[in-house]
């Protein structure tokens, strides 16, 4: 296997060689939309790839953002079918999210993530900055979902399954374009708003549902008005 293969597998072999022979990646997706839930996808591999190297159908296997629509169905496929590979999903709705803040709902996301795999990690690889909630011991790798096969294999699933969810939300609430862009703020979705309101998928407490506060509220508040 070629050196870059093993290169992004080079996180994974470490821990490995430790003897820590459940390594999970995980990583989210759906922060930034506007509406719909945050997804988080976790994923194990078995630590005999540390002598075989990455299954040859991974090999493309990349940040889900770097793939099509087409390769990320391909690989969330194999990743979901493969005898050896432990997987799990986890999801947290728009209730949640404009409760506790998009950021601890992204954490809560990879946490339920997590708890489903079992037996239960010894170590995660997490895409991103560090998550002081999460309960397993964990490295946090900027850029992880480009920098390691587990993440990237996360990252896929949670992309997979957030469309999906998307695709289905776009036919209890036509007229949006949630099939299309899946929730972010494009200038289709901000003119589907501005024409029939939020719907209740819409992030309460994101901009531009979140009330923008006027030059005299911004006086008052300094007053003590």
């Amino acid at each position: 296997m070629s050196a870059k293969f093993w290169n992004r597998l080079c996180y994974e072999c470490e821990l490995w060689q430790q003897g820590l022979k459940l390594v999970a990646g995980v990583d989210e997706a759906g922060c930034g939309p506007l509406a719909g839930p945050v997804v988080a996808g976790a994923v194990v591999f078995p630590c005999d790839w540390l002598q075989s190297g990455l299954a040859s159908e991974l090999r493309g296997l990349n940040d889900s953002k770097q793939l099509t629509e087409a390769q990320r169905e391909k690989y969330y496929a194999i990743l979901t079918s493969h005898p050896d590979i432990r997987w799990a999903i986890g999801s947290v709705d728009v209730e949640l999210i404009d409760r506790i803040n998009i950021h601890q709902a992204s954490h809560r996301a990879m946490d339920l993530a997590l708890a489903q795999l079992q037996p239960p990690p010894e170590h995660v690889l997490v895409d991103g900055r560090p998550v002081k909630s999460m309960r397993f011991p964990n490295t946090p790798l900027v850029k992880g979902d480009a920098r390691s096969y587990s993440i990237a294999g996360a990252s896929v699933l949670a992309k997979v399954t957030r469309d999906r969810l998307m695709r289905e939300f776009d036919q209890l609430y036509p007229g949006y374009g949630f099939a299309v862009h899946k929730g972010y703020g494009t200038p289709q979705h901000l003119a589907a708003i501005q024409a029939l309101g939020p719907c209740p998928i819409h992030r309460r407490s994101f901009s531009p549902f979140r009330p923008v506060p006027t030059e005299l509220d911004l006086f008052d508040s300094v007053s003590g008005g």
